[in-house]
């Protein structure tokens, strides 16, 4: 039999239910307030396509496409030496010269399982990608990772061991406009955010990648571009030209070799040239030129990281035609504009200065110090990697807040990415 509570009694039961229910809001509450807040996914980002069955130890890849009207479709050079290959293109949808305006997202093993609590990005640099960059040295052999043997594992897998939550974009065009690229970088951290819950990455940008990445946190960016977002906690640059470069101006000749069509070369890079000799026959290529020339502008990101250091460092007098191809003119052999009329068309390195990175943003600078690279003529006027001069690396020019610099002796520029000790002291910094 069962006995209707009294007045009284049903007055208890409603306070202990009111009771429970106070702490109920209140634990809600609690935790409500120890869960960092998820960002919304900007609007103008589109998610086109996931990949599961990815090479190189990643995990998955999504497609992005920013809808923002200022991208652009880039140029790309005529012969498909700068197509993507490999499966960058069938990530891309089978394209092999995507619109600008897309990119790649890659998250390693432990992206959404990591200890670490702030996720890393990685920036690959010129003429690159994610798995050559950060997880298969030797994708491209020797020539690629810098060295006569080449491991098979790089950053991403080094800190994906030690806890890390890390994720690298690709880009769709391999030497595009680092404002453009910028943008993404900024698109990449937002999507992050959103995933994770967090309210702040760490960058590291390696080579160009140090362009797009301080560019992104210093808010230097087109008319339509948006600022920096604040959600940047550490910047790492690895031989990134902080201070620029000169170095296809100054080695003019044994660079061009590796890039002019009729002296055999098929790397996708700029040349320093608009006219060559090669085997008694002289021929053009504005399409190569660092400035745009006849309709062409292939080259853009390489245009914005030059800076002169003849004045430093004087020019390889022992390269043929070696004043013309720096200052401009006919040579014997070649015609060029100089370099300064092409940092005159759009170099970024002053800008950048200017722009400064904020304190807020503790930023480590790392350099390489040997400058051998396998398979090109090195950077043989002052200490460099190879490529990029160890000053440059190093310039502190316009960093508010430099909490860490080191000089990696034993690594040239494209080991910085995979180098035991550069792995070792990038960890030691993201903390």
């Amino acid at each position: 039999m069962t006995t209707e509570p009294t007045p009284d009694g049903r007055a208890a039961m409603r306070r202990a239910t009111s009771t429970l229910l106070g702490m109920l809001l209140t634990l809600l509450s609690l935790g409500a307030a120890t869960t960092p807040a998820q960002a919304a996914p900007p609007g103008y980002l589109s998610l086109e396509a996931t990949y599961t069955t990815v090479a190189n130890g990643w995990e998955r890849v999504d497609r992005y496409l920013d809808t923002t009207s200022g991208f652009h479709a880039e140029q790309y050079p005529q012969d498909g030496r700068g197509d993507q290959d490999g499966q960058r293109r069938t990530f891309f949808g089978g394209v092999k010269q995507p619109y600008s305006g897309r990119f790649l997202l890659y998250s390693a093993p432990g992206w959404n399982s990591g200890s670490r609590s702030t996720p890393v990005l990685l920036v690959h640099g010129a003429n690159d990608n994610a798995d050559r960059a950060w997880a298969n040295p030797g994708e491209a052999g020797g020539y690629g990772c810098g060295a006569v043997s080449c491991p098979s594992t790089g950053l991403m897998q080094y800190l994906a061991a030690r806890g890390y939550r890390v994720f690298a974009v690709n880009f769709a065009h391999k030497q595009g406009d680092n404002l453009m690229q910028a943008q993404q970088v900024g698109d990449a951290i937002a999507v992050i955010k959103d995933r994770l819950g967090v309210s702040q990455v760490d960058l590291v940008g390696w080579s160009k990648g140090e362009m797009s990445t301080r560019a992104y946190v210093s808010s230097l960016r087109p008319a339509w571009g948006r600022p920096y977002a604040g959600d940047v906690r550490r910047l790492i640059t690895l031989g990134g030209p902080n201070g620029g470069y000169d170095y296809p101006f100054a080695h003019g000749w044994a660079h061009d070799f590796s890039i002019w069509p009729q002296c055999g070369g098929s790397v996708n890079a700029p040349s320093p040239h608009l006219y060559m000799t090669c085997y008694g026959t002289y021929t053009a290529h504005p399409e190569f030129a660092f400035t745009p020339t006849d309709g062409y502008d292939v080259y853009p990101g390489q245009r914005q990281m030059l800076a002169r250091f003849d004045g430093t460092y004087g020019i390889d007098m022992t390269q043929q035609d070696w004043y013309t191809t720096y200052h401009g003119g006919q040579g014997f052999y070649t015609s060029g504009t100089g370099i300064q009329t092409a940092i005159d068309a759009g170099s970024l390195i002053a800008p950048l200065h200017k722009a400064g990175v904020p304190g807020t943003v503790a930023t480590y600078l790392l350099a390489g110090g040997s400058p051998s690279v396998l398979g090109i003529y090195n950077e043989n006027r002052g200490p460099s990697d190879g490529v990029v001069f160890v000053d440059s690396a190093l310039d502190r020019t316009g960093i508010a807040n430099v909490a860490g610099t080191a000089l990696i002796s034993t690594a040239n520029h494209l080991q910085l990415g995979w180098h035991s000790s550069a792995c070792a002291q990038i960890a030691a910094w993201l903390g």
